[in-house]
């Protein structure tokens, strides 16, 4: 589903990510994880089309991916939960759910979509007339999730969606995501710092350190690593 080869991105003329490929099959859970400063936001950005690669190729179900302004990934069926959540403080939730939905595919599918958020995150209902801003951060994480549901995609891109949350609702939301998955079947691409959680779900699994690939593999063969466990999973 996506491809992404040899890319050369940053922000000025010394790169993040030098030489970075990653591959996402169709249905595949895939987690990118790796410490700070690693590239893996930066990675992200550069799918998103927010940050523009120096090199390299990417492409999307079979669509060169470079090619497509950012303002019109999302209609191809990409949908990128940003760090930080970034919801719509002054918005409600339902019209934050309803900014997700801008795509024809979210359009069209309104009805079935807003139901599951609905079934997925009970509070978002409870809480549909109140302000994003006055939201706790686990539930701004989940309307941000929500919000990209909406957009009926067909690739799911969350970035650090554990960041500042207390564990137990970051344990909440990766049992979410579990679920998201099974029901749903989509496609989900994580960048995630808690490694353990990050690679438990994934079907494949990249290492990311100062902008480079160093490891890769299923989810066994990189929590048997003996460099993964004793930097990431404290063995």
């Amino acid at each position: 589903m996506l491809k992404i080869e040899s890319i050369i991105a940053g922000y000025s003329s010394v790169p993040v990510l030098d030489g970075v490929s990653v591959h996402v099959g169709t249905g595949e859970f895939v987690s990118v994880v790796g410490p700070n400063g690693a590239g893996k936001s930066t990675l992200f950005k550069t799918i998103s089309g927010v940050v523009k690669p120096m090199s390299g190729s990417i492409t999307f179900e079979g669509t060169n991916l470079l090619s497509v302004p950012a303002a019109k990934r999302p209609h191809l069926g990409i949908a990128h939960v940003p760090e930080g959540r970034q919801v719509f403080p002054s918005l409600s939730v339902f019209e934050n759910l309803e900014m997700g939905s801008f795509t024809p595919a979210g359009q069209a599918q309104w009805k079935n979509n807003i139901e599951q958020i609905y079934t997925l995150f009970p509070v978002l209902k409870e809480r549909s007339d109140q302000l994003a801003g006055t939201l706790s951060g686990g539930e701004q994480q989940m309307l941000a999730i929500g919000r990209g549901l909406a957009s009926s995609p067909k690739l799911l891109m969350l970035d650090e969606p554990s960041m500042g949350l207390a564990p137990a609702i970051a344990d909440f939301i990766f049992d979410k995501l579990i679920e998201i998955r099974q029901q749903t079947k989509l496609t989900i691409l994580l960048v995630e710092q808690r490694v353990a959680e990050a690679l438990e779900s994934a079907d494949h699994g990249y290492v990311l350190e100062a902008g480079r690939v160093v490891l890769e593999g299923n989810n066994a063969t990189l929590r048997a690593d003996d460099r993964v466990r004793a930097a990431y999973l404290g063995m």
